[in-house]
């Protein structure tokens, strides 16, 4: 049972609470660094800054590459409490723990991992509450968030307290996670059993050191208050921590470390129990999955048998009759049971997963059953946004299809069936059974977003990705941090992206962007956007009018559209953000409503509908028409924020205004440019509503002022439209004439 008790900064009663203990005493913090440069300011500074100052910083570099030597070399001048120690070769985290114990000269040890950080009184809590205690802990925040984002991820946690607690917390407890982060632990305990990381494993080596730990103690105080923010990458493809190494290494390590433990502590039933409760649980959540591939049994079934014939049989028979029927053939070694049993297991598993929720019925349909027929060597599928409208590059692909190559079945997505559609394609709604059918049997998948990854790719299957515009925002792996609803964002495109076999790029330097920023390596079709053909092919007068009178605007009305882009943190869930407009309308109204009137296009991931009614026939919201490259030739000034529209519409070589009222949070917090978009982008950049009507009514002498640099702007990014990408694109991906 657990006591509270409530804590306050009063020196009196931190003495009672340490037992007049000496709270000046030293702190050894070790942290093992390999290659995490980019993390190192953020997590070495959350120490420097601490509230407790009395602690040795150690830095163990265990074989990084130059640049991240360099920059531990850097952090050992600013703070002559950092220490550092280098390993010419990597030998992993356990030895580099092991190098900083046997350097460390405080009364504590204190175990960091190099990309985490600290809030700034945790050591000064830690260090107050040990008291006669042989270790102590604290409160571990997840979070995807850098240390300057710190209190957002606090916020994270909806149990903040403004008071300090310190709870008992029974020693099994505070070792679920098999971790040896986050605790205060007296140096007299581990140099007294000699206790050290493994240095036999990449992964697991903590149990080692924490096992020794369990069989000393029976209670460890928890300070609630005293936060540790454990960094979950988002960039596991190109920079994984440890514990996203792939799934056969950490089945290894962990049978690894689990056989040594169990004979070094045979005749220790509490330690036994423990490294077998944790192995179970362990086969249950990690290899169970990895041997969804009957394949993998053959690369891990000799590890298997090796922990099963260390098990406690009587723990065994005390668990569920599913896992004592697994792992009992493994026991026997009957290697002919275990494949049938976990073949049966795997089954019964995909069922289960069917039987939870429509989308995971159609799922499984779509994986056992459609990817299984043959493919429809002439159909088309089609999507545009997440199936919302008929538009961009798929729309002028499709069209180009239909009149140039009508003997192909075209299938269009859509969240709303019943568009009116040249052509009459068949129209399928997203989500449903036959959207799973025909994702499972057409030949070719033709879209501007990305598609779910549930549908794995079958063999035959053409993607091509038209992608959506220039990129203006860092995009997937050119972000540091990710601050959308999707902390697994640059996971979830890395293996999205993977199925792509064709990739439109606009103009060379998106191809460069594209590369890095989707890790992308097949075929770049480096033709312009079939979206712009129109701007070509269009920009005309009569074309012009004939819109104007579709859209229901006034036809001897100048037109300003307003195209600006969604901020990833202002969102109610995943895909689906809020918009709060700041242009000032009816102030716009007052002053430009006799020669012009305002379009307003919201992005496509903007769930909030706009509320315009008081401007009937000044302001019209457009958000939902379908086509933004119509909207771009009836419009005589586009204004956006860092929307690739403008990348777009600069084909037409018309007025450019940026309304960037947000441009010092966006650019330094959310995203970044690729650009210096004070200096790069042909137009104004306006803070103010008064600031934006100014610049229409001067907009002659605006044209003039950005001449050159609208010039160059466009020589750069326009180049490659010539109003015939559509075709290029479908001789490529197509192979016809």
């Amino acid at each position: 049972m657990f006591t509270k008790i409530p804590f306050s900064d009063n020196m009196v009663e931190l003495e009672v609470l340490n037992n007049g203990g000496d709270i000046l005493k030293k702190v050894s913090i070790i942290i093992p660094i390999y290659n995490t440069e980019e993390f190192l300011d953020e997590c070495i500074y959350s120490i420097i800054k601490q509230k407790y100052e009395n602690f040795e910083l150690l830095l163990i570099n265990d074989g990084s590459g130059l640049s991240c030597t360099n920059k531990i070399n850097e952090l050992e001048k600013i703070d002559a409490r950092i220490k550092v120690f280098h390993q010419e070769e990597r030998k992993g985290v356990g030895a580099a723990r092991n190098i900083g114990l046997e350097k460390a000269t405080g009364d504590y040890i204190y175990f960091m991992d190099s990309d985490d950080y600290l809030g700034e009184s945790t050591v000064q809590l830690l260090v107050k509450n040990i008291a006669d205690h042989k270790m102590v802990t604290g409160k571990q925040v997840r979070t995807t968030l850098s240390h300057e984002n710190e209190e957002t991820a606090v916020a994270l946690d909806t149990e903040v307290d403004p008071d300090v607690y310190l709870y008992q917390q029974n020693i099994k407890k505070a070792f679920k996670n098999r971790s040896a982060l986050h605790r205060l632990i007296s140096r007299d305990l581990i140099n007294e059993r000699n206790i050290r990381f493994s240095e036999d494993v990449d992964c697991y080596a903590d149990l080692s050191f924490i096992l020794p730990l369990l069989v000393e103690s029976d209670e460890v105080p928890y300070i609630k208050n005293a936060y540790y923010f454990k960094r979950k990458r988002n960039d596991p493809i190109t920079n994984p921590a440890i514990m996203q190494l792939d799934a056969e290494k950490k089945i290894n390590d962990f049978i690894t470390i689990y056989n040594q433990l169990k004979d070094d502590y045979r005749d220790n039933s509490e330690a036994a129990q423990f490294l077998d409760n944790h192995m179970i649980n362990f086969y249950r959540k990690t290899i169970v999955t990895f041997l969804k591939d009957e394949r993998n049994i053959d690369v891990i079934y000799e590890d298997l048998v090796s922990f099963a014939a260390k098990l406690d049989q009587q723990l065994l028979s005390k668990k569920s009759i599913i896992v004592r029927r697994e792992l009992n053939p493994l026991v026997r070694n009957d290697r002919k049971k275990y494949e049938s049993v976990n073949r049966l297991h795997q089954r019964l598993r995909k069922v289960k997963y069917a039987l939870s929720g429509r989308t995971k019925l159609y799922t499984h349909l779509y994986r056992s059953v459609f990817t299984k027929l043959p493919l429809k060597e002439k159909t088309v599928l089609f999507e545009s946004f997440l199936g919302k409208n008929y538009s961009d590059n798929p729309k002028y692909i499709y069209e180009y299809m239909l009149k140039n190559h009508p003997d192909y079945n075209f299938i269009w997505i859509f969240k709303e069936p019943g568009k009116n559609i040249p052509g009459n394609p068949k129209q399928i709604k997203r989500f449903s059974l036959k959207y799973y059918y025909y994702m499972g049997t057409a030949k070719y998948w033709v879209s501007n977003s990305r598609i779910p990854k549930r549908f794995d790719k079958r063999e035959g299957n053409v993607y091509l990705q038209t992608w959506h515009g220039t990129p203006l925002k860092k995009l997937v792996f050119d972000m540091k941090d990710i601050h959308s609803a999707n902390p697994n964002y640059k996971r979830d495109v890395y293996i999205q992206s993977r199925r792509w076999d064709y990739l439109i790029s606009p103009n060379q330097y998106s191809t460069e962007i594209f590369g890095s920023a989707f890790k992308y390596d097949k075929t770049m079709l480096e033709y312009g956007y079939p979206r712009n053909d129109i701007l070509y092919t269009g920009n005309d007068e009569s074309t012009i009018t004939e819109l104007k009178r579709k859209l229901n605007i006034p036809v001897d009305k100048k037109v300003v559209l307003y195209a600006p882009t969604w901020r990833d943190n202002d969102f109610f869930e995943a895909g689906k953000y809020r918009f709060t407009l700041q242009l000032d309308l009816q102030k716009m109204k007052d002053q430009l409503g006799d020669e012009y009137v305002v379009l307003l296009r919201m992005h496509y991931f903007i769930a909030n509908q706009l509320d315009i009614s008081e401007f009937e026939g000044f302001a019209f919201d457009l958000s939902t028409y379908d086509d933004i490259a119509e909207l771009y030739l009836v419009s005589d000034i586009l204004i956006t924020d860092y929307s690739s529209v403008f990348f777009d519409y600069a084909n037409l070589r018309r007025p450019i205004l940026f309304y960037t009222y947000d441009l010092e949070s966006y650019r330094d917090t959310l995203r970044g440019f690729y650009i210096d978009i004070e200096e790069d982008v042909p137009g104004p950049l306006l803070k103010t509503t008064d600031e934006v009507i100014s610049s229409i009514n001067n907009i002659e002498k605006l044209n003039k002022t950005y001449k050159d640099k609208y010039e160059n702007f466009y020589n750069r990014f326009c180049a490659w439209d010539d109003g015939k990408a559509s075709e290029k694109v479908v001789k490529d991906v197509f192979e016809v004439n």
